[in-house]
């Protein structure tokens, strides 16, 4: 059981968008992030699929969704600005969750979320298994095992 925690796919620019930054969509790059993940995912099983209510992590997980037979859940708890206690709550239940379920669960965010818990892994003294301690758009964190000692993995983007 493992907990992927997936920063959003491209979207278009933050200062170019008209209107609400929540609404902002995904990119044609962004849109092909979205079905290589399906690819890249495929061997996995999947038992849920947590996204952020913004737009373009929405649009993320759509495709993850649909090949798994899934509802994706929209949670504030991975929303931008997401205060990091209530963040590293709701990694507990969902690993919880994923192993009462028997599989992994997909969590979409945003780099501030995605940041935060890496460098509280780090903090903690996890190894990372990379000198390159990212959280690129479309890019997965690996977390195995127990939360306490994960064993961390970094998948890049593929597309």
């Amino acid at each position: 059981m493992s907990l992927l925690l997936l920063r959003h796919v491209h979207a278009g620019d933050r200062d170019a968008h008209d209107g609400d930054d929540r609404r902002r969509p995904v990119s044609t790059t962004g849109l092909k992030q979205a079905l290589a993940l399906v690819d890249r995912f495929s061997a996995r099983t999947i038992v849920a699929i947590c996204s952020s209510p913004y737009t373009r992590c929405l649009q993320s997980v759509e495709p993850l969704a649909a090949a798994h037979g899934l509802v994706t859940e929209v949670l504030d708890e991975l929303a931008e600005g997401a205060p990091f206690d209530l963040v590293q709550r709701f990694l507990r239940q969902q690993h919880r969750r994923g192993e009462q379920l028997g599989g992994d669960v997909v969590l979409c965010s945003h780099g501030d979320v995605i940041g935060a818990v890496v460098e509280h892994l780090i903090d903690q003294g996890v190894e990372l298994g990379t000198d390159e301690v990212r959280w690129q758009k479309a890019s997965t964190w690996v977390l195995d095992g127990s939360l306490d000692d994960p064993v961390a993995t970094y998948l890049p983007p593929l597309a």
